[in-house]
């Protein structure tokens, strides 16, 4: 994934406050996400929060190719209406928690 086996890491933050439609949301996001190369790196719902924003019950990475494509990824369409049909009524809060290009760890 990547030039030279390097990747671009997003990594999020968010407060689910409906699993249901969120469910919904990544199901129909994924497939978009997968046609930009893009992926879930590490999944997890956050049980208790030790410091920072107590808010955020789930933590994951996104992984895509470069930025650019992580770019035109968030732009696209088809998933802007997933986000606002799904993501936005089960979503309280989003944060970026950190960005950053990593090389392969599978070397």
């Amino acid at each position: 994934m990547g030039a030279e086996g390097r990747k671009h890491v997003l990594l999020m933050g968010l407060q689910v406050t409906d699993e249901a439609t969120y469910a919904s949301y990544r199901a129909r996001m994924t497939p978009i996400l997968s046609s930009y190369g893009g992926a879930f790196g590490h999944d997890f719902v956050v049980s208790r929060v030790l410091k920072g924003d107590a808010r955020i019950n789930r933590v994951f990475t996104l992984l895509f190719p470069d930025h650019a494509t992580q770019e035109r990824f968030f732009a696209d369409a088809q998933y802007r209406a997933a986000r606002a049909e799904l993501f936005e009524p089960s979503v309280a809060t989003a944060l970026v928690l950190g960005e950053l290009e990593l090389a392969d760890a599978r070397r």
